[in-house]
């Protein structure tokens, strides 16, 4: 979902020409960076890269380079939501290095997991702001087949954030909300889009889903925002950026007071309450 390779990397042809070129210049390449890109759902691209990277290798050994250096690049998923599971890709991964760079072949294998750590950390709570009703034009057939008035209408609720705040990934990795109350098992389900508070008509977080007939005040709940989210926001048109609480399980909270009683006797309350945001 997220191309990488239209801003940056190298083709194998022009990997050759790069190492030449710096062989000309007396620099010193020690390996291979690779990235497959986010939102990837085939994880035998990893396969096809890792088997690319092998050739780069075998290039540089022709050239005289010792290279030992493979960076896999990131963009795993880090939730249970997902299509593709992290154990998956871990599995396709192990098999193309055993084959192409085995244990004792000298080459240190490092990635960037960043989004596996932290796109579960952080569950986003927006809060209708607003709420347009859009009735639709009926025929005497669809009334026929609506009897209860389901898709009658439309609605769009708009929400104190958006693609100028937490959610800017959203244009290339959807997302969908969760409600916070939960819905009665006979309560009606409306098509609804929702959008964020500027007035950019590009400020679309979700085009289209199934909520309940809501109301201003009420929440909706995005879990999993933990990824490409605040570090991207901005406070466009003058929106701010939400505000964070660090929640923890009592018993959570009661192991680490443990902690700092015992192995932290040194510090403050206040460097142990720090210490758990930081963990």
């Amino acid at each position: 979902m997220v191309r990488l390779s239209v801003k940056f990397g190298a083709t194998l042809k022009t990997s050759r020409l790069l190492l030449e070129r710096a062989k000309e210049l007396g620099l010193n390449v020690i390996g291979v960076s690779f990235h497959v890109g986010s939102g990837y759902t085939d994880p035998e691209t990893y396969t096809q890269a890792i088997s690319d990277a092998r050739y780069v290798f075998d290039m540089g050994t022709e050239l005289g380079y010792n290279m030992t250096l493979l960076d896999i690049g990131g963009g795993f998923p880090g939730s249970d939501d997902t299509k593709l599971k992290f154990e998956e890709i871990a599995a396709v991964v192990n098999s193309a290095l055993d084959k192409y760079f085995p244990a004792d072949c000298g080459v240190r294998v490092i990635a960037e997991p960043g989004r596996y750590y932290v796109a579960s950390a952080y569950t986003l709570a927006v809060n209708i702001i607003a709420k347009k009703v859009i009735m639709k034009e009926q025929s005497a057939s669809d009334e026929e087949e609506d009897d209860d008035g389901a898709n009658d209408r439309t609605l769009m609720y708009y929400v104190n954030d958006g693609i100028y705040g937490t959610f800017s990934s959203s244009r290339t990795i959807p997302v969908l909300p969760n409600l916070y109350k939960k819905p009665k098992p006979d309560e009606r389900l409306y098509q609804c889009s929702i959008w964020g508070p500027t007035c950019d008509g590009l400020d679309r977080i979700v085009e289209q889903c199934s909520l309940p007939d809501m109301q201003v005040g009420d929440w909706l709940l995005f879990e999993n925002m933990g990824a490409y989210t605040l570090v991207t926001s901005s406070t466009f048109n003058g929106f701010q950026k939400p505000d964070i609480d660090y929640i923890m399980s009592r018993a959570a909270w009661q192991c680490m007071q443990q902690i700092c009683a015992l192995g932290l006797a040194a510090l403050t309350e206040e460097q142990c309450i720090e210490g758990v945001r930081v963990a």
